[in-house]
């Protein structure tokens, strides 16, 4: 939103200074050409009456215009008075023009009902020149004689670039402190959105249960409802808690009753009543998680830390094992699970007691870090491997099927695996079986951590 606001600023305040450079330098323009032309015009009638004619018909006079550029050589400013008609004779020029300057004709560039002309045309020194001429009657024997006055153009386009460029420098450092100062306005008003998101961040990853600070009055109703929300979030998931643990001890002792019934009666119907009453106690039990799991997801998240849990059930699964040896591999950097220790316990529990169970004489558990990208926060991969008989790539989607047992001879009831994937995916994360480089199974379980 920032970057759309600073963007949208800066589009218009380049197409304002680019208008009002237009505007301004067009009107300097005008303004210039208007002064200059005004000049010229000024001078030629004060050359017109500067000059006169003598009895014998001879130009006379000694014009000064009070201007030294028409002194100086070549400096593109000339004056010229020059006989038209009959009986007139000389010609006066200014000193600074070192010679003739050709006239178009009459046909060319025609003179208007005051017998006055404008045109340009090329100096002595090839600079542009502006010319304003007319006919004039000097006596009474209609002796006309031309007269010109020549202000040099280029020196007033000159004078327009400079200025337009001057206009377009200052233009320019206005324009770009004041996109400065706006974006830095703009900034500093959406940082209350900031202290906003990081604080549902830290909501989101368990460090604070409500949002806290200071806002402005225009964030603080947004804060507010944020909170409210969370609250009754958090209300809801205690009831769901309330009702599935009233669930649990409901159930519990009808449970506890038909298995000892069915150990009391013996027999074979009597193991049968109490393997299914175990049986039913387990489901129970595994839908009550997966419950609590899924209540708490959306909710606050927990912080586990990885290595004290696994170094803690390595030694355990290390003692139990009769033939295989344990050895557990940790980075150095802190990883945090975001859910509760019972859920990976269950996890790594079921997945370590398989290894176990199938290894020749080793397992190897290791953990595997991946930074956060972009927005997503950071995960972190469990690996247990075994040096056991592994399990096919065809079977392996078989083996996570809830009570599908690959191999009767081994003790189990078929659930570890299955319970291991629905764990995993209530926490939106990945197991995947695959061969492992010590020729058994390799179950590789990837979770959401916490930075």
């Amino acid at each position: 939103m920032a970057f759309r606001v600073i963007a949208f600023s800066t589009i218009w305040a380049i197409l304002a200074f680019a208008l009002i450079f237009t505007v301004i330098g067009s009107l300097y323009r005008q303004t210039s050409e208007r002064g200059f032309d005004s000049l010229l015009s000024a001078h030629l009638f004060n050359l017109i009456g500067s000059v006169g004619v003598s009895e014998s018909g001879t130009l006379t006079g000694g014009p000064d215009l009070g201007d030294l550029r028409f002194s100086e050589p070549e400096s593109g400013w000339y004056w010229s008075v020059e006989p038209v008609s009959k009986g007139l004779v000389g010609q006066l020029r200014s000193s600074s023009m070192t010679e003739a300057i050709p006239s178009p004709g009459a046909d060319e560039v025609r003179f208007d009902n005051d017998f006055q002309r404008q045109y340009r045309t090329e100096g002595i020194s090839g600079e542009e020149l502006e010319v304003f001429e007319s006919e004039f009657v000097l006596d009474s024997q209609n002796r006309i004689a031309r007269f010109r006055v020549m202000g040099n153009r280029s020196e007033l386009e000159d004078e327009i670039r400079g200025f337009e460029w001057r206009l377009f420098s200052y233009l320019s450092l206005f324009g770009i402190g004041m996109i400065a100062i706006n974006a830095i306005a703009i900034l500093l008003g959406l940082r209350p959105l900031s202290r906003v998101r990081a604080a549902l961040a830290m909501v989101r990853e368990g460090t604070a249960q409500r949002l806290t600070g200071q806002f402005p009055a225009e964030i603080q109703p947004l804060a507010n409802e944020t909170n409210a929300l969370i609250e009754n979030n958090r209300r809801i998931v205690e009831r769901s808690r309330t009702q599935v643990g009233n669930l649990a001890h409901s159930l519990k002792t009808p449970l506890a009753v038909m298995l000892n019934e069915g150990r009391a009666m013996g027999g074979q119907k009597g193991q049968l009543i109490a393997d299914h009453a175990a049986a039913m106690q387990k489901q129970i039990d595994h839908y009550l998680q997966r419950a609590r799991v899924a209540a708490q997801r959306e909710s606050v998240v927990y912080r586990t830390p990885v290595a004290p849990l696994l170094q803690r059930m390595v030694r355990v699964m290390d003692k139990l094992s009769r033939g295989a040896k344990f050895s557990l591999v940790l980075p150095e950097d802190e990883v945090l699970f975001a859910g509760e220790r019972e859920d990976l316990e269950e996890i790594v529990g079921n997945l370590l007691e398989n290894a176990m169970k199938w290894a020749s004489g080793e397992v190897r558990v290791s953990v595997r870090t991946a930074p956060a990208v972009g927005e997503e926060p950071p995960r972190f991969s469990i690996v247990i491997e075994d040096d056991g008989p592994g399990i096919p790539e065809d079977k392996a989607r078989e083996a996570m099927k809830r009570g599908k047992r690959l191999d009767e001879t081994k003790p189990g009831t078929g659930l570890g695996l299955a319970i291991v994937a629905d764990l995993v995916k209530e926490y939106g994360g990945t197991l995947s079986l695959e061969r492992s480089g010590m020729g058994g199974l390799k179950a590789v379980v990837e979770l959401r951590g916490v930075q």
